[in-house]
């Protein structure tokens, strides 16, 4: 795909900028949606627990690594009155499964190299591309890029890309793979607070300690001392 030759250089940055304008908004979007329904099920104001978890999105605008944001999101979830032990569970493991915001403009993107290429977009074959998307970004590291080397298998093997569209995909992904990494990031905060709701009284702020060595301890309910 020799875009300088064919003058092509113009129309495909014009159509990637309005397509990172274009995935920037689903993001806004997305986490609205999350938020709104974590809001919902927890009985909490969805904008002031997305504001809450602000913090963690500019720090992974900075790193643009979810395992790196860990301990900012961590903290912005128990800010949101997360339960601890709950929190040290799901976000972690968020870090590496949930790539909503990754996985959004990976699908954004190539539809953009599809349209710029002329290939006709086979619908089922592009929905099928989609779901094993999602499938397969539960194994991407959460470090800056994980998320399109992980699936840049599915696009040559599912869409079809060349070497030149990989390539394309790559290195426009990792120019603003910090917006995506912290829509993930900010999107963990909310289904922490699904899985606090759901859990239940079955955990309590009380019956875990932090060790000397940063481990939680369960404490017998005996030795808790009642709440003031």
């Amino acid at each position: 795909m020799n875009m300088t030759a064919a003058g092509q250089v113009w129309e495909v940055v014009t159509t990637f900028a309005g397509v990172i304008v274009l995935v920037f908004a689903l993001t806004v979007v997305l986490l609205l949606l999350q938020y709104a329904v974590a809001g919902a099920i927890a009985g909490k104001n969805p904008l002031r627990s997305l504001r809450t978890m602000l913090p963690a999105y500019a720090t992974a605008l900075g790193t643009s690594s979810s395992a790196a944001t860990i301990p900012v999101t961590l903290r912005q979830a128990m800010e949101m009155g997360v339960r601890r032990p709950v929190a040290s569970f799901v976000i972690p493991l968020c870090a590496t499964i949930h790539l909503a915001g990754s996985t959004t403009k990976i699908v954004a993107f190539s539809l953009a190299v599809m349209f710029l290429s002329g290939t006709a977009v086979n619908v089922p074959v592009f929905i099928g591309f989609i779901l094993m998307l999602g499938i397969t970004m539960v194994a991407a590291p959460g470090v800056p890029g994980g998320a399109i080397m992980t699936a840049a298998g599915l696009l040559t093997s599912m869409l079809g890309f060349t070497e030149p569209q990989v390539g394309l995909m790559i290195a426009t992904y990792i120019a603003i793979d910090s917006f995506g990494t912290a829509t993930n990031v900010t999107g963990d905060g909310a289904i922490a607070m699904v899985v606090d709701k759901l859990s239940g009284d079955e955990l309590h702020h009380d019956h875990f300690v932090e060790s000397a060595d940063g481990q939680l301890v369960n404490v017998p309910e005996e030795d808790v001392a009642p709440r003031a």
